[in-house]
């Protein structure tokens, strides 16, 4: 009788979601969340949400009216 393994080692990809194996993938530059290794080769150094969060505008800002004398 074989006993069956309970013990998982995989996690989800916060990129493409897809559940890897957690040894055969790297961490977020930003917040260290698991990036699997296809995502990995195929050039993913931020999962999702650090990459939204980088791609989002910046606020806009009024531009500086400065008020020279007149001479």
């Amino acid at each position: 009788m074989a006993k069956q393994l309970t013990e998982r080692d995989a996690m989800i990809c916060r990129s493409c979601e897809r559940e890897e194996r957690a040894s055969e993938g790297y961490p977020c530059a930003v917040c260290g969340t698991f990036i699997c290794l296809m995502c990995t080769f195929r050039g993913v150094i931020r999962c999702k949400s650090c990459e939204a969060k980088a791609i989002a505008p910046v606020a806009v800002r009024t531009p500086l009216k400065i008020d020279w004398p007149d001479h």
